[in-house]
């Protein structure tokens, strides 16, 4: 359809240029002349053999990508009707991003390092935790080299990682669909048979990652009972050829069961020194952290909790109370019986109390400081130190443990919400971080505790929280 090119669509999108096609789909570059800048125009036209399996799913791309906001996704901008003598169908309107796809990059000869797949898994599993989070789910079912963006190198850095093409999204964490889609070679077995979980999308990456470290399709490797034998056309260290074995898993209890657990499992390989720059130096993407790094050591503030739902009942109650005892305290002075002031002394301990309970929730901010000597861990509000402040020699810190979520059972209808938890452990003392959303979540500690680890150089341990200290 190079007839097209010149045309104006939707009284604002001049078609540059062709960028795929596909029967009954064609993608485009174009020009916004509202904004004079340059967008993509994915068309769905009639007469081109598309089937109501294909409107259903360009109808959930829009409605999918409406709802993401990721700095590594294409952002939805519009979204029309064509009627035009020629042309006759619908148009998503998305942003254009300047990259090439995994698989240009690997016919124009980029050799990816062991280093340089770490790295772009962490980024692509950090995407995948944010769609798969989503609720409900977000399964992306067409991870695959043309649809994975790679800016250019900058330095020592692989460059910017973008999942694109949501034409395959579905949005269910589990179940069954008439509709199979996907790529041959990258999709799992439960694929074929329409069901797809979060843990599809991992094989896919797996796989992703296999044809970039063997230069070889995936339909074209050895098989055996459905295992692509891989292993001997790259030269990978044996960790990470286990941790892309679990991900390729053809079995869904053989393979990570959620992209949280395969970046933890990716961050826990022995790390060579090329391997130091993996762990991202910025928090995760929406973490409310703020992050300083300098030759002096790592600075790291955690804002206040903000306004909450327990605040609406906690300022009420603080008023009323503190509100009595002004009344309290001026029928003493007025009526010169100290005694009812001396009375109300634990009172105004406990109205003090609240007051600095509300400070705290809406300006207290939490500091974890790391020089070249200790440890430090303070909080303030507005300056003022609210607590003493802990200090941790480096020399005697001898863990940094990551507790993920749980559910502590004391009996058949009593559960508890056990909160993941980051602990440094230096002798009989210990520095806690709890997750406490929005404050602070569990990405953020998981984030915190590896980039604790990389500065002190001590591993992080997982451990299941105990039921008795709770």
């Amino acid at each position: 359809m190079t007839e097209l090119m010149g045309q104006i669509l939707g009284d604002r999108y001049e078609l540059l240029r062709e960028l795929g096609s596909h029967p009954g789909r064609r993608t485009y570059l174009a020009l916004d002349r509202w904004h004079y800048e340059q967008v993509v125009l994915k068309l769905l036209l009639f007469g081109g053999g598309i089937t109501w399996d294909d409107f259903k799913l360009f109808e959930r791309e829009v409605a999918v990508l409406q709802t993401l906001d990721h700095p590594a996704i294409p952002r939805y901008l519009d979204y029309f009707e064509i009627n035009t003598p020629d042309l006759k169908g619908f148009a998503l309107v998305q942003t254009y991003i300047e990259a090439k796809s995994l698989a240009l990059w690997q016919a124009e000869g980029r050799v990816f390092s062991e280093g340089d797949l770490r790295l772009l898994a962490d980024r692509l599993l950090d995407i995948l935790i944010y769609l798969h989070s989503r609720q409900p789910p977000v399964i992306h079912r067409d991870i695959k080299p043309t649809n994975i963006l790679l800016g250019d190198r900058s330095g020592h850095d692989l460059g910017k990682v973008y999942l694109v093409d949501f034409g395959a999204v579905q949005t269910a964490i589990a179940g069954s669909t008439r509709t199979v889609v996907g790529t041959y070679g990258y999709m799992p077995p439960e694929q074929f048979g329409g069901k797809t979980l979060p843990a599809s999308d991992l094989y896919a990456l797996g796989m992703t990652l296999i044809y970039l470290a063997t230069a070889t399709p995936p339909d074209e490797l050895p098989q055996k009972e459905l295992r692509v034998q891989f292993q001997p056309l790259v030269s990978l260290s044996p960790p990470f050829i286990r941790w892309l074995e679990k991900m390729v898993a053809p079995a869904l209890e053989e393979r990570f069961d959620s992209a949280t657990a395969a970046r933890h499992a990716l961050k826990q390989l022995d790390r060579s020194a090329e391997d130091a720059s993996l762990i991202t130096k910025t928090p995760p993407y929406g973490s409310r952290l703020q992050v300083r790094e300098s030759p002096q050591g790592l600075l790291v503030h955690i804002p206040p909790v903000g306004l909450n739902a327990s605040l609406f009942f906690l300022i009420p109650f603080a008023v009323a109370w503190n509100g009595f005892l002004v009344v309290w305290y001026s029928l003493a002075i007025a009526s010169g019986f100290w005694l009812m002031a001396v009375f109300a002394t634990g009172h105004l301990a406990v109205g003090l109390g609240l007051i600095g309970g509300i400070l705290y929730r809406l300006l207290g901010w939490q500091v974890l400081m790391v020089s070249p000597k200790d440890l430090r861990f303070y909080e303030h509000i507005l300056g003022f130190r609210w607590r003493h402040a802990k200090v941790l020699p480096l020399e005697v810190i001898e863990e940094i443990e990551l507790q993920p979520r749980g559910t502590c059972r004391h009996q058949e209808d009593d559960r508890q919400q056990l909160w993941s938890k980051l602990v440094i452990r230096a002798g009989s003392q210990e520095i806690e971080l709890t997750e406490n959303a929005p404050r602070v979540t569990s990405r953020d500690l998981e984030w915190l505790a590896y980039t604790l680890g990389r500065y002190l150089g001590r591993r992080v341990t997982q451990a299941r929280q105990d039921c008795r200290s709770t």
